[in-house]
């Protein structure tokens, strides 16, 4: 089955993304992370964590999360040619530029800013089809 993974330390988004993908009905699997580490783990397939295979379509990655954050994620994701060609999507409440320059001098995809109103903007609906073009 194809798959997304999303890199994401707070719960409650966690859980408005899970509720998206059934909500839209998105034919893949959502895997989580709630940091970087986690993250890697479950690529890698390290310490004792089944891989995520095949490997995931595409990553919304958070920025700021505890342990590792998304940007030093990015940059030891970067590192693996086995990772590079997986599109990164950064989400995040940081509007500041030097998040954006970084995570676009590490190959970022897109960015998304948070925090997303999914049940009265058209915003879930527009990641949503961005997404879905993305995973076809």
């Amino acid at each position: 089955m194809r798959s997304v993974l999303l890199i994401e330390d707070d719960f409650f988004d966690t859980m408005t993304a899970q509720k998206a993908f059934e909500r839209f009905s998105v034919p893949h699997k959502l895997y989580t992370a709630f940091n970087g580490i986690e993250a890697l783990d479950l690529l890698l397939g390290r310490n004792n964590v089944e891989p995520i295979r095949p490997l995931p379509e595409v990553i919304l990655l958070d920025l700021n999360m505890p342990k590792m954050n998304g940007h030093e994620f990015l940059a030891e994701l970067r590192t693996m040619p086995e990772f590079s060609d997986i599109p990164v999507f950064i989400t995040t409440t940081s509007g500041m530029d030097v998040d954006r320059l970084n995570a676009k001098n590490l190959g970022v995809s897109g960015y998304i800013m948070k925090p997303l109103d999914f049940e009265t903007s058209t915003d879930m609906v527009d990641s949503m089809n961005l997404l879905e073009t993305l995973l076809k």
